[in-house]
C-alpha cells in the first residue's frame, strides 16, 4: 500500500526528469554542432579544386549530410520518449503530490478518462512544439550545407569560415520574434515549462476530481505575477479557483509555481479567486 508521505518534494522529483530531458536534447544538438565544426574545419584546410568540389571536401559534405540523419534520429527519439513516457509520469507525479499534500493515499489517483484526455492533449501539443524545432534545425542545417557548397566552388579565395558560422549558428534556436537563443537556454526553458505545466495541471484536476476541492493555495516566487511574471496581480499565498489555476498552471518559463489543496474551504461560496491569505 502506498504511503501518503513521499520522500521528495514535487520540485525535486521534477528536477530529475528535467535534467535528464535537457541532457538528451543537448546530446542530440551536439551531433549537429560538432558536424558543423568538422565541415568548416575541412573547408578551411582543403584547398579549392579547379575541377569543382574536391573529392576530400565532397566526403566531408557527405559526412555532414549523414550527421543530419543522426541528429534527426536522436532528437526525434527524445521527442517521442518525452511525449509518450516522461510527460505521463510527470502528470502522475503532479497528481500524487496533490494527494500527498491533502494527506490522502496516492492510490486514490487512477487514469480516468478525464486524466487520460488531459495528458493526451498536453503530450500532443508539446510533441508538436519539439518536432517543429527539430524540423527548423534541419532546415537551417541544410541551408548551411548549401552555403558551404557555394563557398567551396568559389575560386576567389574569399571564403570566410567565421562569416559562415556567424550566418548559420546551428547552436541556436530562432524564436517567433526572430531572436536567436542558445540551444541550452531554450532546452532548459522549454522542458521546465512543459514539466511544471503538466504537473500543475494534474494537481488541479486531481484536486477537483479526487478530492472535491474547488480552491487551491498558490505557492510561487514572492514577486511572480499570476498570469505573467510582471503582473501586478501577485500569485504567492493567494487562493485561486481550480478553473483559474488550470488556465494559469505557470506564469512564465522557469516558474516554480505549485498548488496546495484547501480542503478547509470546501463548500464556501464567499471567497473570491485571487484572495490573499
Amino acid at each position: 500500500m502506498s504511503t501518503p508521505v513521499r520522500r521528495r518534494t514535487l520540485r525535486q522529483r521534477l528536477l530529475s526528469y528535467i535534467t535528464d530531458a535537457v541532457s538528451r536534447l543537448r546530446a542530440a544538438w551536439n551531433i549537429l554542432t560538432t558536424a558543423q565544426t568538422r565541415l568548416l574545419n575541412a573547408l578551411a584546410s582543403i584547398p579549392p579544386s579547379r575541377n569543382g568540389i574536391s573529392r576530400r571536401l565532397r566526403q566531408a559534405l557527405t559526412a555532414f549530410n549523414g550527421s543530419l540523419g543522426d541528429f534527426s534520429r536522436a532528437a526525434m527519439a527524445y521527442a517521442e520518449r518525452w511525449a509518450a513516457t516522461d510527460l505521463p509520469l510527470i502528470y502522475r507525479e503532479g497528481a500524487w503530490s496533490m494527494l500527498d499534500n491533502a494527506g490522502r493515499d496516492t492510490d486514490l489517483f487512477t487514469w480516468t478518462d478525464r486524466h487520460r484526455a488531459a495528458i493526451t492533449a498536453a503530450s500532443a501539443q508539446y510533441y508538436a512544439d519539439v518536432t517543429s524545432r527539430i524540423q527548423e534545425a534541419l532546415r537551417r542545417a541544410r541551408a548551411f550545407l548549401r552555403a558551404v557548397q557555394a563557398a567551396a566552388r568559389d575560386m576567389s579565395g574569399r571564403v570566410s569560415i567565421t562569416q559562415l558560422r556567424r550566418d548559420h549558428p546551428l547552436d541556436t534556436v530562432v524564436y517567433s520574434n526572430q531572436a536567436r537563443h542558445p540551444v541550452d537556454a531554450w532546452a532548459m526553458s522549454a522542458v521546465t515549462w512543459q514539466a511544471v505545466t503538466t504537473a500543475n495541471t494534474a494537481a488541479c484536476r486531481t484536486a477537483l476530481d479526487e478530492l472535491g476541492v474547488h480552491f487551491v493555495e498558490v505557492r510561487d516566487g514572492a514577486e511572480c505575477g499570476w498570469d505573467s511574471h510582471d503582473s501586478p496581480d501577485k500569485a504567492h499565498r493567494t487562493l485561486r479557483t481550480i478553473q483559474d489555476a488550470l488556465v494559469h498552471p505557470t506564469a512564465h518559463p522557469h516558474c516554480v509555481r505549485e498548488f496546495l489543496p484547501r480542503l478547509d474551504v470546501i463548500g464556501r461560496t464567499n471567497i473570491a479567486s485571487g484572495a490573499p491569505l
